[in-house]
């Protein structure tokens, strides 16, 4: 400290507390700025629209989305903090279904903004629990680091209720030419269903096999599928008496399955 005269020792004192107090003020104020642009600009990719690309590491190895898994299709699961309740259920869950994604040529990725270390301890609990007396499970999907929040802010799901920064549970449905297809977000407090998220997945694969049809509501494999219109080979089929089509009115035209 300074040799000042002891009159002049409360004035420094004075000073310098003060300036501290601006520059932290100034520093706090700088990382807000900063924390809050991202959070406001952040934008979700839309339907019809390239998936955006991204490089991590992972409880399965580094990773480059999507390149890595090729042809097939990829579900994006986001989901906000390791070993939180909601979570641990759903990444059960999706662990017991992982055969039925896979007969669908389907790769689930998981990410948060947990560091490594979280997933890897997290992932190795999970493994340890009996979930639903269905028995034990591998996590042979990758669970995603995103400390960074870099690839939240990319699918536009940071969290902006929570300062402390997570995830929402996002899902982000992308074809075999990495194509956004369709996306759900859920709340924080509320789980998502598996069981959804296979049906929605197998509607976009139907739609994409089939020419000129719609899936209608809580349409299920098997279902009759709908058509957006009349195609002259569907105006001849109406006359045959065992036609495939048939209608309720001219903008509710159904297509038979079987």
């Amino acid at each position: 400290m300074p040799n000042f005269p002891k009159q002049h020792f409360l004035l420094y004192k004075h000073f310098t507390m003060k300036n501290l107090l601006i520059i932290g003020g100034l520093l706090f104020f700088t990382i807000v700025s900063a924390t809050a642009q991202p959070r406001s600009s952040q934008r979700i990719p839309l339907i019809g629209s390239k998936a955006p690309a991204f490089k991590a590491p992972s409880t399965n190895g580094p990773i480059s989305f999507p390149g890595d898994f090729g042809d097939r299709w990829k579900i994006l699961f986001a989901h906000p903090r390791d070993f939180t309740p909601v979570c641990s259920s759903e990444i059960l869950d999706l662990a017991y279904r992982q055969q039925d994604f896979n007969a669908l040529n389907t790769q689930v990725v998981v990410i948060s903004v947990d560091r490594m270390v979280s997933h890897q301890s997290w992932k190795a609990d999970l493994e340890s629990i009996n979930f639903k007396d269905r028995g034990k499970v591998k996590i042979e999907f990758p669970l995603v680091v995103d400390s960074s929040y870099a690839i939240a802010y990319k699918y536009g799901m940071v969290d902006t209720q929570f300062t402390t920064g997570q995830s929402v549970r996002g899902i982000f449905f992308i074809d075999p030419n990495n194509v956004v297809r369709a996306f759900q977000f859920y709340p924080s407090e509320v789980g998502r269903n598996t069981e959804e998220i296979l049906r929605t997945l197998k509607a976009l694969q139907t739609h994409d096999q089939h020419e000129n049809i719609l899936l209608p509501a809580n349409w299920q494999p098997g279902d009759d599928y709908m058509k957006p219109f009349l195609t002259p080979q569907d105006k001849e089929a109406l006359k045959k008496p065992d036609s495939d089509i048939y209608f309720i009115n001219w903008y509710m035209i159904f297509k038979k399955a079987r």
